[in-house]
């Protein structure tokens, strides 16, 4: 007999950089084992670097993921419980935490995590605790226990998010220790509850003691195998033969043994006091209490090879002793159980032997096949009489079961064989005798399949049954030789590869049959679905993971696994549309986008990138993959999102955006050099975009029409809700779009603009024309000459910014003659808009019948509309001008401070540092590339008119900004916060503006604000007191007199403040020795006691401004005497 494997607990990768190798050993288990031992264990390289290093970077917490896998779906379901009032609170906590935890204060970002989740959790107590109540039918007791549950679980949040800042592991290693025992000890309790609580809201409680037992399982393997401690690790000694100290484990005896009682026996209890009715009703009932305690016993067993039993015994004979015996026992109670539950209850009808004799050769089939199935696996099968053994209980457990079913006496010797070819199969790794297994175990899943379905008559999912008895036996017999296949040696594996991908497209269309045909789904049993959901899922994961165990030990190649994940992955679309061919349709979609990822994913080997002519023709085809879609899966997509039939042109930008998304990792993993395919992709998916915001109508010869599209768009359901709408034009939107990929494009340069003047011109003009006809098509639609001002004032502008980014020899000449031809264009353009909107509306037929006020009214009415318009289209220019120049004006200034750095560099020392020069060549070429044929001087010399037309620009944007916050919000007092900023573009000017420099560039802008509220404060005493046509309404000693000089009075008294703060920010220096805040109490009168806000408003910035002035003054103090 093998001797059993010596208890190695798993040791975290984080704890080692490398790991002695531990000897071969004839065990199964040793070698399932041996390499996470291996790639875990510690030796004498690491324990001495560890030992060394320094305790100012201590290590970060090493079990992240298997906290998150219990911890972040749980949050996410509370969050869920709690509702808006928690996932605010969190939000806001988090953000707060976030900013503390960038400026480094981080005890201050700590703590207010920790506030964060408290304050959540009361909003939590407060709006989920009537949905608690509901949820347990009014019992105050269960609700106070699943609240409990909550906030312990949002405790242990906190718990894994402290453990995220290393000053606390560096500070406080021991609490460190403790808080990650706490974790270990708690989160198999509490996540466990947790999940099978989300499951019983989602399926409901008939089995939810399963759902437990399985979610106990998970955490228990999880956490409950020893884990080496994060921090324990860091001062060991050694670690000998791979196997570490006990005293290093993160649950001691006390937890271990917790969890142990909580897998075996909270789930049994569970069940009881949740069927405590049903529990001794029947006998499948009684058999449900044994499953749910002797299969986590199993479980248990199992995970005692894995070291979950070492606070039992160190003994290895001993927990070899506890594993055959226990298991010998479990493992009866098991299968009886099964007989009983699910073998009689749900497949009686295929046990073809009278009782009793079908009680006993069901049991020897079951507990012979899963006795033979445990010795196996425990590494008992090792010797001559154990060999003939387990051969001799596979022969027995063979017939048996073909006596179960019914299988012809005269051909029994087949199945006996069958099982004898198994066992030798699993004894001497003869690959002939697994394909005599399979070649046997066909045949009786043939005679299975047609001896009780063949005869039916029955249609399933839009096939009959006996189509689909021809797919399930050719589905069995490639899984039953796929394992053999994989076997053979690697110059066969295509024979492998080849079973594989056959097996999951006939997986794949059987599904897709069983799920999509939705009219089949129900025989009347409205209840009960024939293909479920989660079946889905499972196959796909079960899928996906055989895939990548195959993969890592080389029996596939990566074309089998590139074509097997697109399959296995395509199936999931299934769950979000109801396309009958969406999975064929996803596959193919999948088998283009992939390539870059799952074929060429190794950077380190040049034979992995991709060529230019496989770039090419993988983005080919997935242009044409996506375009083959757009009908099944977008349009499907598209029509469940909006709840309506999507536009053509949504359509299509959803295909362009799909292909640039698609073609993302092509570019980003095999061209990441190649700066041309990057501007391109940019162009397309910025394209994409474009046509999903803008939605362009199509040409009809260019649109495709499907049945599908066709029904979904003549539907007479909508026509009769809806009624027929008639749609705005839409075609001016190609002219936006035109405008902005060719700005994209010159962006990027893909139009070298910089380098030809010829092409910079016919751009510009281009941009101008495109955008002036979309805003004279979109907003001006009723007089052609306004068509011609607007198009005109758009060419100009575009042609002044463009030539002011990228200068010519002679532009700078030019410029201000078209600056000077936009600002005139604007009155004329206001003025003529109004007179044509007048001739409009006066020859309208409908206009001429109202009275001579309605007249007077709805010609004002139309011609304020239609000019706050034009006011901010030119707002909107004037804005952008000033812009442009203010950065091109910082450009020069920073190119004049390189070039003098330069020269006195020269003139100071030859010796110069080497890295400078390549600094200053690269700096000579980029001026070269961006101003080709004009240089800085000359623009420093000819480009004089810039800040004059930029302080012009920024002045009639403020203005026109004042004039549209009038008409449109009445004068708000916020507004002017958002529009006094505008100043901060005006530039040092000697014609208009002398002495302003770049540190008086915040004086207009508190200028503004301060004059802004004095006047409306004004405005409003006047509007207040004046009587309109009788006059002023001031008598002598009356209410208005005293409220006007009230409110003066106050308003005189906010003057010093705004006055000081205003020659500081113009200064820079003191103008007195008296402190700033001298003034502030000046303000509290206003605030308290005046009639007007905007004199409130006053008195509020006074205390702002004094309180500024004196902390800044302050810090300049300190600062000064830090200097000296």
């Amino acid at each position: 007999m093998l001797q059993p494997r010596t208890f190695r607990p798993y040791i975290p990768l984080s704890s080692s950089t490398s790991a002695p190798s531990l000897s071969s050993s004839p065990n199964p288990n040793d070698t399932a084992t041996s390499p996470s031992l291996r790639g875990h264990g510690n030796g004498s390289t690491s324990s001495s670097s560890s030992g060394s290093r320094s305790l100012k970077n201590p290590s970060a917490f090493a079990h992240n993921y298997r906290i998150a896998i219990a911890l972040v779906p749980s949050a996410l379901f509370l969050l869920d419980l709690g509702g808006t009032a928690v996932v605010a609170t969190l939000v806001i906590g988090l953000m707060i935490s976030y900013i503390l935890d960038s400026l480094n204060l981080k005890p201050a970002a700590f703590f207010t995590v920790w506030f964060s989740l408290i304050f959540a959790q009361l909003a939590f107590f407060l709006s989920a605790s009537s949905s608690l109540l509901a949820a347990f039918n009014s019992s105050v007791a269960v609700a106070v226990l699943a609240s409990f549950l909550c906030a312990h679980t949002t405790f242990l949040v906190g718990v894994w998010s402290s453990l995220q800042f290393k000053w606390l592991l560096l500070e406080n290693p021991s609490i460190a220790v403790a808080l990650e025992r706490l974790l270990f000890a708690c989160l198999p309790v509490s996540a466990s509850a947790l999940f099978a609580w989300a499951a019983i809201a989602a399926v409901g409680i008939n089995n939810a003691a399963y759902y437990l037992v399985a979610f106990n399982c998970c955490f228990y393997w999880l956490f409950s195998v020893p884990r080496v401690s994060s921090f324990k690790a860091k001062h060991e000694a050694r670690y000998h033969g791979g196997e570490a100290p006990r005293d290093s484990f993160i649950l001691g005896p006390l937890e271990s043994c917790v969890h142990t009682l909580n897998l075996l026996f909270v789930p049994l209890l569970f069940h009881v006091a949740s069927h405590y009715s049903l529990v001794l009703s029947s006998p499948a009932s009684f058999c449900d209490l044994l499953l749910l305690f002797f299969v986590p016993f199993l479980f248990q067993l199992y995970a005692s090879t894995r070291g979950a039993l070492w606070w039992v015994t160190s003994n290895p004979d001993q927990l070899h002793s506890i594993r055959v015996v226990n298991g010998a026992v479990a493992l009866v109670f098991v299968v009886v159980a099964l007989e009983v539950r699910v073998v009689f209850y749900s497949f009686g009808r295929y046990v073809q032997v009278p009782p009793p004799l079908n009680y006993v050769l069901v049991t020897i089939t079951m507990l012979g096949g899963a006795a033979a199935a445990g010795a196996y696996a425990m590494g008992m099968v090792s010797d001559a009489l154990s060999s003939v053994a387990f051969t001799t209980s596979a022969i027995v457990v063979s017939a048996a079961g073909a006596v179960v079913v019914g299988f012809p006496l005269l051909f029994l010797p087949l199945p006996a064989v069958a099982g004898f070819y198994l066992a030798r199969f699993f004894e001497k790794k003869s690959l002939a005798s697994y394909f005599a297994f399979v070649i046997l175990g066909s045949l009786m899943v043939t005679w299975f399949v047609l001896h009780n379905f063949w005869d039916l008559n029955i249609w399933m999912a839009g096939m009959s049954l006996k189509s689909f008895c021809k797919l399930i036996i050719a589905n069995a017999v490639l899984a039953m030789a796929i394992p053999g296949l994989a076997l053979l040696p690697s110059k066969l594996n295509l024979l492998s590869e080849a079973g594989l991908i056959s097996h999951a497209l006939l997986l794949c269309y059987i599904e897709n049959r069983f799920f999509n045909y939705s009219s089949i789904y129900y025989y009347g049993f409205e209840d009960e679905v024939m293909y479920p959901s989660y079946m889905v899922v499972m196959t796909t994961l079960l899928g996906l993971a055989l895939v990548r165990r195959l993969s890592v030990d080389h029996r596939i190649g990566g074309k089998a696994v590139w074509i097997l994940t697109c399959l296995f992955s395509s199936k999931l679309a299934m769950l979000f549309i109801s396309s009958k061919s969406v999975v064929w349709v996803s596959a193919v979609l999948l088998l283009a986008v992939s390539p870059p990822l799952l074929l060429y994913r190794n950077r380190s080997k040049t034979t992995s990138r991709m060529k230019p002519w496989q770039g090419y023709a993988h983005a080919c085809v997935v242009a044409l993959s996506v375009w083959f879609c757009r009908d099944e899966t977008i349009f499907e997509a598209l029509q469940w999102w909006n709840g309506r039939s999507p536009s053509d042109g949504l359509i299509l930008g959803c295909c362009i955006l799909l292909t640039g998304l698609a073609c993302v990792p092509i570019v980003a993993i095999h061209f990441s050099h190649v700066l041309s395919a990057k501007r391109c992709l940019v162009l397309v998916v910025a394209t994409g975009l474009l046509f999903i915001l803008m939605q362009p109508p199509l040409p009809v010869s260019l649109t495709y029409q499907s049945d599908l599209i066709k029904t979904a768009r003549h539907s007479t359901d909508d026509i009769s809700i809806y009624g027929y709408i008639s749609g705005k034009p839409t075609w001016p939107s190609w002219l936006l779009i035109i405008a902005i990929l060719l700005t994209l494009a010159s962006v990027t340069s893909i139009i070298p603009i910089k380098y030809i003047v010829e092409l910079r011109t016919f751009y510009s003009i281009a941009m101008g024309v495109a955008l002036g006809i979309y805003i004279a098509a979109e907003y001006f639609l009723w007089a052609g000459i306004l068509h011609v001002l607007i198009v005109v004032t758009m060419v100009c502008a575009s042609v002044f910014v463009v030539f002011t980014h990228l200068p010519s020899a002679t532009s700078t000449k030019l410029l201000p003659w078209v600056f000077a031809l936009i600002v005139a264009l604007f009155p004329v353009t206001y003025l003529l808009e109004g007179q044509l909107r007048i001739k409009n509306i006066l020859e309208d037929s409908e206009i001429g019948n109202l009275g001579e006020e309605e007249k007077k009214l709805t010609t004002l009415l139309a011609i304020e509309g239609a000019r706050i318009s034009l006011l901010g289209l030119y707002a909107a220019i004037f804005m952008l001008i000033a812009l442009e120049i203010k950065y091109k004006l910082a450009s020069i200034l920073r190119e004049k401070a390189i070039d003098s750095g330069g020269i006195r560099l020269n003139h100071s020392s030859q010796s110069a540092s080497a890295s400078f020069l390549p600094r200053m060549r690269f700096m000579q070429h980029r001026r070269a590339t961006t101003v080709p044929s004009f240089t800085i001087k000359r623009m420093a010399a000819d480009g004089a008119w810039m800040p004059a037309v930029g302080n012009v620009a920024t002045v009639l944007c403020f203005a026109i900004c004042l004039v549209l916050n009038v008409n449109l919000t009445g004068g708000s007092n916020r507004s002017i916060f958002f529009l006094a900023p505008i100043l901060l573009l005006l530039n040092q000017d000697s014609d208009f503006v002398a002495g302003f420099g770049d540190k008086h560039r915040y004086f207009p802008v508190t200028v503004v604000i301060s004059a802004y509220f004095v006047l409306t404060a004004l405005y409003s005493i006047w509007e207040d007191v004046w009587q309109g046509n009788s006059g002023w309404g001031l008598q002598i000693g009356g209410p208005d007199w005293i409220f006007v000089v009230k409110n003066l009075a106050l308003l005189i008294l906010t003057f010093p403040s705004h006055i000081l703060f205003n020659r500081y920010v113009w200064s820079h220096t003191k103008h007195s020795d008296s402190p700033p805040w001298i003034t502030l109490p000046l303000n509290l009168l206003p605030i308290a006691c005046t009639d007007v806000l905007k004199i409130k408003i006053l008195g509020i910035l006074g205390v702002i401004y004094s309180l500024a002035q004196y902390l800044i003054t302050r810090q300049q103090y300190i600062s000064g005497l830090k200097y000296i």
